[in-house]
């Protein structure tokens, strides 16, 4: 279908705006009138502009406070819309957005309504233009759109049909079913927005809180669905207040958002089997956790390319990621045939160690997960306009394509091939020498969860990017307060929960903030025994205050509290489930979570992330200045 954005979406003069759109691929424009009051360009020069950039103007709006009104204000306002339409010749578009009054209405009668607006629909037809009447929730006589179906119904004039904005149906919580009742040449435009569940006035949250499908609660894809069923033809809009998009750098908010229609439009197509809409290559279905990369944070005589073979005999200096890694129980299984880089494992998690990368400190690089083909993902990856990146490999080596998130992480895909006596394999480890095998341990390990810190501004996009490209299902944010301001937290989670991502938005004024590394969460079977036998792991040091509210929250066996107390656990409960967790010191921008899952437990323990954020603030501020954590670990041994 054809994609168009209202110019409100961006930042930037209405010229920035423009580029930024025609550069992301959209087909048209819904042009908003302070956009145009405030450019120096004339109505002609805009449409001029957009005819260059091969955009049509789609929509212009809005043409606010006009029915339910005395006589003579009546008057004005039909003098108001003969010199809109005017404008709009100028500007080459025929449709105007009509909101329903929300400030001038005195009359609540529909008859008046219906009266009055059959006069604008008879002067709009005079100008060849078609009038798109849309109930706004917060109206202050027409606040739903089966309600303004009723009056444009009752007017039953060509000029006149609704506009069916997804925000102002699904905030107020109206049934979807009155669709199906409106033909689809009434239906004179169709505008898309996502939010999340607030409990706001539907004024506040929609002037700053709307986001772009994908990215918020809403399920979007019923609700086109049953447009295009009424027989509606017209584009798939976006109209989206946010103050953070209207600060953002416009040409990543224009990507950002036409890879959330193409999306969709791809999510309404596999739902409804529509052989009309674009269908994408499959969502990637991920098999598990492959690796995650990680920057070492300090020099290594090896080399700083991280691929001269001829290094690799030099003794090395371990890093605070590897001495970290050896507390925990990992054993460096190989080193790569021609690169600096060195694999980690313990049990069925696995840890690449890139000496090559060019960090100041330790920190996730990467995220690798197993799919089913490496070029299926790469293709949806392509489709979606994500930044595809081909990884440098030779002969017998994976090709494990990548794609670039939001915040620079790399995303890689491995493909499992077939093993002897039927298992499943992954090619790249054979690159490190032994090949793909589980170290065996008496407390083996998987990686559970990777939990990536966003920069506050580009939170949404990440959280469309591994909707839209992974068969992820988001969970709602949930706000954790910190010792330096409230982080937002939201899990992405595979269908069979073999993959889980959780997403933290910084604060804003805490984009560099050493209080928020990023983390890996290591899953066991028996968490305080693996403690027992990881003897002098340097964990955060957890306030015994805590220890006395468990005990009031849970009434714990004296014994087993004193054993949580001891060794540094916190413990959460949801129904009969139960989650033991302890926390590393960070090394650099990154620390490791090990965690025990209990009688179903699905949870992360956010209830205990603030204590964890406030030791790690108490961490960092009482080690001698120049100081890391990490020289608190014990030296590795060779």
């Amino acid at each position: 279908m054809r994609t168009s954005i209202a110019t409100v979406c961006v930042s930037g003069t209405l010229a920035e705006k423009l580029d930024a759109i025609a550069a992301a691929g959209f087909d048209g424009i819904e042009l908003f009138e302070t956009d145009l009051v405030t450019s120096p360009l004339s109505p002609e020069e805009v449409a001029g502009r957009c005819a260059d950039l091969g955009l049509t103007i789609d929509l212009y709006q809005p043409f606010r406070d006009f029915e339910g009104v005395e006589p003579s204000v009546l008057a004005a306002n039909l003098r108001r819309a003969d010199r809109k339409f005017e404008l709009m010749h100028r500007l080459g578009t025929d449709r105007i957005l009509v909101c329903s009054n929300v400030g001038t209405a005195t009359v609540p009668y529909d008859e008046t309504a219906v009266d009055q607006l059959g006069r604008l629909a008879e002067l709009a037809a005079e100008h060849e233009v078609v009038m798109a009447y849309e109930a706004l929730a917060w109206g202050k006589y027409v606040s739903t759109y089966d309600h303004a179906w009723r009056i444009v119904e009752q007017v039953a004039h060509p000029a006149l049909g609704v506009c069916l904005d997804s925000f102002h149906i699904l905030s107020r919580g109206s049934s979807l079913d009155t669709i199906a009742d409106i033909p689809g040449e009434k239906i004179a435009y169709a505008q898309l927005a996502d939010a999340p569940r607030m409990n706001l006035d539907a004024l506040s949250w929609s002037r700053h809180y709307r986001l772009f499908p994908g990215e918020g609660s809403w399920d979007l894809a019923d609700f086109v669905a049953r447009m295009l069923a009424a027989g509606y033809t017209g584009p798939l809009s976006l109209e989206v207040f946010n103050d953070v998009f209207r600060e953002s750098d416009p040409r990543v908010t224009a990507v950002d958002a036409r890879r959330s229609l193409v999306a969709l439009e791809d999510e309404v197509a596999r739902r409804n089997g529509d052989s009309a809409l674009e269908v994408l290559p499959a969502p990637i279905e991920l098999g598990g956790f492959s690796f995650v990369e990680l920057a070492p944070g300090v020099s290594d005589p090896r080399g700083s390319d991280g691929s001269a073979s001829e290094t690799l005999s030099e003794p090395s200096s371990s890093s605070d990621v590897e001495r970290m890694l050896q507390a925990l129980g990992f054993t460096e299984t190989g080193s790569h045939r021609r690169k600096n880089v060195a694999l980690w494992q313990q049990g069925d998690a696995r840890i690449v160690v890139n000496h090559g990368l060019e960090a100041s400190s330790a920190g996730i690089a990467a995220l690798g997960f197993d799919v089913r083909v490496v070029r299926e993902a790469a293709a949806r990856a392509d489709a979606l306009q994500n930044d595809v990146l081909h990884r440098d490999h030779r002969a017998g080596e994976d090709e494990l394509l990548a794609v670039r998130a939001p915040d620079g992480t790399e995303v890689y895909f491995s493909e499992l091939s077939s093993g002897t006596g039927g298992g499943a394999g992954r090619r790249w480890t054979a690159e490190f020498g032994d090949g793909d095998a589980s170290v065996p341990s008496a407390h083996p390990l998987r990686i559970d969860h990777v939990a990536l810190v966003q920069p506050w501004d580009r939170v949404e996009e990440a959280v469309l990017f591994y909707r839209s490209l992974l068969d992820l299902t988001a969970t709602e944010f949930v706000d954790v307060p910190g010792a330096s301001g409230l982080v937002r937290s939201r899990s992405l989670v595979s269908p069979a929960g073999g993959i889980r991502l959780a997403l933290n938005a910084l604060p804003d004024h805490a984009r560099d903030d050493s209080d928020y590394p990023n983390h890996i969460a290591l899953v066991t079977d028996d968490l305080l025994g693996l403690l027992r036998r990881l003897d002098g792991l340097p964990l955060l040091e957890v306030p015994g205050n805590y220890y006395d509210d468990l005990d009031a929250r849970y009434g714990l066996a004296p014994g087993l509290l004193d054993e949580l107390r001891a060794a540094n656990v916190l413990l959460d409960r949801a129904g009969d489930g139960e989650f033991l967790h302890a926390y590393t010191r960070p090394v650099g921008r990154v620390f490791f979570e090990l965690i025990e899952r209990r009688g179903g437990y699905d949870g992360y323990g956010a209830a205990n992330a603030p204590v964890r954020l406030a030791a790690q603030r108490r961490l960092t501020g009482a080690l001698p200045s120049g100081t890391s954590p990490a020289a608190l670990l014990p030296s590795r041994t060779t």
